[in-house]
C-alpha cells in the first residue's frame, strides 16, 4: 500500500505525463505552495517547456499569446485562492477567441473549504460558463482505477480544448498536505513513461454535404452583387482557397487585419484592405450586395457594420465549424456548420475550372480599393508631422516578410483596419478581439513571440501598457525579442470619436483620463531599448533596429487627442473622388 507521498507522486507524475501524451508541451507556472506537486512534475519533465511568471493575470495572457501563435493549448498552473481568479480576464478573451488553454489551478482540500481555512475560495465552477468542460478532481489517491480515472480525464479535457469552437478548459486539483513529491521515485516515474493512456480522442472537420456545397456555389454563380467578408479570427490557410474562390466568382474580399487574408494571399486582385475608409462614403455604400458570404468573427469596421445593416435584404451565410453566434446583426439568413477550409476547396472544386466572372460589381469594389488605398498612401507618407493613421502607413513598407504584428485594441487596431494596406508579403496580424479588452495585450505577444512568432512588433496605446505593464517582465524572464511601438496621447484616444466627448464638463476625468506618466523609466525598469521618437525619420530607424535587434525595444510616440480626431477627419473627405458609378 502506497504512502502519502508516493500516492502524490504517482498522480502527479500520470497527470503531468497524460498531459504531454496529449499534445501539450508549454507550461506558464505561477509561484504558490498549494501548486507544489504540479509545478515540481512539470519542471522535472523532460519534455515539458516550462515558463514561470510572477503575476497571474499577466501568466494567463502569456498563455493565451503561447495558444494563439501555435495552435495546441498552453497549460496554465497556479495555486489555490485568489490566484485563480486572476485568469479571469485571459479565459474571458480565451472562451470568446476560440483559444485553446488547460487550467490546472490547485486547491485545498474538501475538509478545509468553506470553513474558514486561508487562501481558501470556493473554486467550483469559478469561471462560470466560459469554460468548454470543468473537473474538479479528487484528491491523490491509491484506489484501484482511479489513475486510469485520471488518464481519462486529461484526455476528455484537451480534446474538448481543441473541438470547435476551441477553448478553456479548468481542472481543479486539490492535494493534501505534504505538498512534496519524492524526487526520485518522479524521475523514474518519467524515465519509464507513468504509463500514460493511449486514449486519443480525434475530431474530423465538419464537411457541407455536396448537396449544400452545388446549392451555395449555385446561388453565388446567379447572383451580380456578391461579397465575401472574412472577420478576425479565421482559420490559417484561409486565403490559400478562399481567394481563388472570389476570383472564380466574381466576389470581393473584405478581409480584416486580423482575417489573415489581407496579407500573403496568393492573389491580391479582389482582396480589398481598405474598405473602412471608402464605406464611409455615402454614394460608395448605397450599392447593396444581394449576396454576402461571411468567414470569422465579425469584423472590426464599423462601417461594415453600418453597410450590412443599411442593406438588410442581402442574403447573409454566416459559416462556422463552431456553430457558435458570431453575428450581431441579427439579420443572417442561414448559419452553416462547416469547416470553411473545407467548405471553400469544395465551392472551388464545383466551380471547375470556368473563367474568371467579370462584373460591373467587381470592378467598382476593385477601383474603389485601389484609389483609396493610393489617396491613404500618399497623405500619410507625405504628413510631416507623428499622427496616429501616420503609424500603420509607415509600419507596412518596414515588417519583412513572416513577421507578426500584434496590435492593441481600442484606437490601434481600428487604424490598423483603416490604413494598413492589403499586400503581398506574408505579415501576421494579431490581437486579442475576443473580448476586445485592452488588459493583457503585452502578455499575450510575448507569449506569441515565446511561440515563435519572430520579428515580433505590437502597436499599443498608453492605457493598454499601462494596465499590462507587469507583463514586460516575460521578456526578460523568457530571453524574448519583442518592439513595441507605443502611441501616447496621454489618455482614451477613442472616447474623442464617440459621443460622449460632448459632455465637456465631465470629459476629461471621465473619458480623456490623463495620467501623465513618463514611460521612459519603466523601460528603464525592464531593461528594454528606449526611444523618444518625435519625427518619421527616427521612427522608421527605431522600428528598423527593433525588429533587427535583440531584446526588448520601446518605440514612443507622442500624439495629442484633439489632433488625431483632426487628422482622422481631415482623411475621409479625400475619398469623394472614388468613382462610385456600376
Amino acid at each position: 500500500m502506497h504512502n502519502h507521498t508516493e500516492t502524490l507522486t504517482h498522480w502527479v507524475a500520470t497527470l503531468v505525463q497524460q498531459i504531454i501524451a496529449g499534445g501539450i508541451h508549454d507550461f506558464v507556472v505561477c509561484p504558490g505552495s498549494r501548486s507544489t506537486p504540479i509545478a515540481l512534475a512539470v519542471a522535472r519533465h523532460p519534455e515539458a517547456q516550462v515558463r514561470v511568471l510572477l503575476d497571474e493575470r499577466s501568466a494567463g495572457f502569456f498563455a493565451l499569446g503561447l495558444a494563439k501563435q501555435s495552435g495546441r493549448p498552453a497549460a496554465l498552473i497556479c495555486t489555490s485562492g485568489t490566484a485563480t481568479t486572476n485568469f479571469l480576464p485571459a479565459v474571458a478573451e480565451a472562451d470568446l477567441a476560440r483559444v485553446p488553454l488547460l487550467l490546472l489551478t490547485a486547491d485545498r482540500p474538501p475538509e478545509l473549504r468553506d470553513n474558514g481555512a486561508p487562501q481558501t475560495i470556493n473554486q467550483m465552477s469559478i469561471f462560470g460558463p466560459r469554460p468548454r468542460w470543468f473537473s474538479d478532481l479528487p484528491c491523490p489517491d491509491a484506489s484501484p482505477g482511479l489513475l486510469n480515472y485520471l488518464k481519462a480525464v486529461v484526455a476528455r479535457a484537451i480534446a474538448a480544448c481543441m473541438a470547435p469552437p476551441a477553448g478553456p478548459v479548468h481542472l481543479n486539483l486539490p492535494f493534501r498536505e505534504p505538498l512534496l513529491p519524492d524526487r526520485e521515485l518522479l524521475l523514474q516515474l518519467f524515465e519509464r513513461g507513468a504509463a500514460a493512456s493511449k486514449l486519443q480522442v480525434k475530431h474530423s472537420p465538419r464537411q457541407a454535404h455536396s448537396a449544400i456545397v452545388a446549392a451555395l456555389a449555385a446561388r453565388m454563380a446567379s447572383v451580380e452583387r456578391g461579397l465575401i467578408i472574412c472577420g478576425p479570427n479565421c482559420p490559417p490557410g484561409l486565403a490559400a482557397v478562399v481567394a481563388p474562390l472570389a476570383e472564380r466568382i466574381g466576389f470581393p474580399i473584405l478581409a480584416d487585419p486580423l482575417s489573415g487574408v489581407r496579407c500573403g494571399s496568393p492573389s491580391l486582385t479582389l482582396v480589398c484592405g481598405s474598405y473602412d475608409a471608402f464605406l464611409r462614403t455615402e454614394a460608395f455604400a448605397s450599392h447593396a450586395p444581394e449576396l454576402v458570404l461571411r468567414f470569422g468573427a465579425m469584423p472590426t469596421s464599423k462601417p461594415v457594420l453600418l453597410y450590412l445593416q443599411r442593406h438588410p435584404s442581402a442574403h447573409q451565410i454566416v459559416v462556422d465549424e463552431g456553430a457558435g453566434w458570431r453575428e450581431p446583426t441579427n439579420l443572417a439568413a442561414e448559419h452553416l456548420a462547416a469547416d470553411p477550409l473545407e467548405l471553400c476547396v469544395a465551392l472551388n472544386a464545383h466551380l471547375g475550372s470556368q473563367a474568371p466572372l467579370q462584373r460591373p460589381w467587381t470592378n467598382l469594389w476593385r477601383n474603389a480599393e485601389q484609389v483609396s488605398r493610393q489617396i491613404l498612401h500618399e497623405t500619410l507618407v507625405n504628413q510631416t508631422h507623428i499622427s496616429e493613421p501616420g503609424v500603420f502607413a509607415r509600419l507596412a513598407p518596414l515588417l519583412p516578410e513572416g513577421a507578426t504584428l500584434f496590435v492593441a485594441n481600442s484606437m490601434p487596431i481600428r487604424d490598423c483596419d483603416s490604413f494598413f494596406p492589403a499586400m503581398e508579403r506574408s505579415v501576421a496580424i494579431a490581437g486579442n478581439r475576443g473580448a476586445n479588452g485592452i488588459d493583457g495585450l503585452v502578455s499575450t505577444a510575448l507569449g506569441m513571440a515565446a511561440a515563435g512568432a519572430k520579428p515580433l512588433l505590437m502597436v499599443l496605446g498608453d492605457l493598454s501598457l499601462y494596465h499590462d505593464a507587469n507583463g514586460l517582465l516575460a521578456a526578460t524572464l523568457c530571453h524574448l525579442d519583442a518592439t513595441i511601438v507605443l502611441i501616447n496621447n496621454d489618455g482614451g484616444g477613442i472616447f474623442s470619436f464617440l459621443p460622449s466627448a460632448s459632455e465637456t464638463d465631465q470629459f476629461e476625468p471621465l473619458f480623456g483620463t490623463p495620467h501623465g506618466l513618463d514611460f521612459g523609466p519603466l523601460a528603464q525598469l525592464y531593461k528594454a531599448h528606449y526611444t523618444l521618437a518625435q519625427d518619421w525619420p527616427s521612427f522608421e530607424a527605431a522600428v528598423r533596429a527593433g525588429l533587427e535587434g535583440r531584446g526588448l525595444h520601446l518605440i514612443e510616440v507622442r500624439t495629442e487627442r484633439q489632433q488625431n480626431v483632426a487628422d482622422h477627419r481631415a482623411l475621409w473627405p479625400l475619398l469623394e473622388i472614388v468613382d462610385c458609378r456600376l
